[in-house]
């Protein structure tokens, strides 16, 4: 005589817990999607984002409370609520992130290697076209002290070169960065200073920040001097101060290769 062997079912709570997983990650892409693709203002892609994490947050509840089933009633589920907890955590983890470097560092979004006259920002059509008629005002006193205790490393970039190759090699590494360059003026013989105006986007959200590049010659060496600001983050969680870095690594290595 053959006995018929019930399985337990699955917990409803694993199951929704997978599910408003995937459904946080499909919306947190489709969001980043259309904010990097220019669709939709930096607000509407903001919340985007903020519906995505509430539905993770609301996920990975679900996996806890599958797992305070399945250890009670023997339901099966603890793989699948696993899953659905990973995938919350997984996107949760980047805000996590940012909230620690918003804590650490300080609210500014105006970076310079210059901190007495910083780079100005050019005003040509195409620039102020490129900016949307906005012009970055300069930063306060106390941003400047605070980006001095917080970077540094954050220094005028020297070259032993003309102020006319090292104006290249600044437009050289910005190209190599990905940066779109707006608008570039080359040193000219009267004044021997060039300006490079161009912009970057933020790696998820592809919001736009805007840079300028001053080049300026001295007796025996090129200096060139970046500003980097955010339009839309009162708090730049670090990314300035890292992007200029990154340039000035880039010129640094150019410069050797010359």
């Amino acid at each position: 005589m053959r006995r018929l062997i019930l399985e337990e079912p699955y917990s409803r709570a694993a199951i929704w817990s997978r599910r408003l997983a995937v459904f946080a990650l499909a919306v947190a892409a489709t969001g980043a999607g259309l904010s990097r693709a220019g669709a939709v203002e930096p607000a509407g892609a903001l919340a985007v984002l903020g519906a995505s994490l509430v539905l993770a947050c609301l996920a990975g509840l679900l996996s806890a409370t599958a797992a305070i089933v399945i250890w009670r009633t023997g339901r099966r589920g603890a793989g699948i609520a696993f899953v659905g907890l990973a995938l919350a955590l997984g996107l949760l983890a980047y805000p996590a992130w940012l909230s620690w470097r918003a804590i650490s560092l300080p609210a500014i979004n105006d970076v310079s290697t210059d901190l007495e006259t910083p780079p100005s920002f050019l005003r040509s059509v195409k620039a102020l076209e490129a900016r949307g008629g906005r012009t970055p005002p300069e930063a306060s006193p106390e941003a400047r002290e605070a980006q001095q205790r917080a970077y540094p490393k954050i220094q005028p970039i020297l070259v032993d070169m003309e102020t006319n190759e090292a104006y290249q090699l600044a437009l050289e590494a910005a190209k190599a960065r990905g940066w779109r360059i707006v608008d570039a003026i080359a040193p000219s013989v009267r004044e021997g200073v060039g300006h490079i105006d161009a912009s970057d986007k933020s790696l998820f959200l592809g919001f736009v920040d805007d840079i300028a590049i001053r080049i300026k010659p001295l007796a025996n060496q090129t200096r060139i001097d970046i500003r980097s600001t955010s339009r839309i983050w009162r708090h730049d969680f670090g990314a300035n101060a890292q992007r200029i870095q990154k340039f000035a690594d880039a010129v640094q290595e150019l410069a050797q290769e010359k």
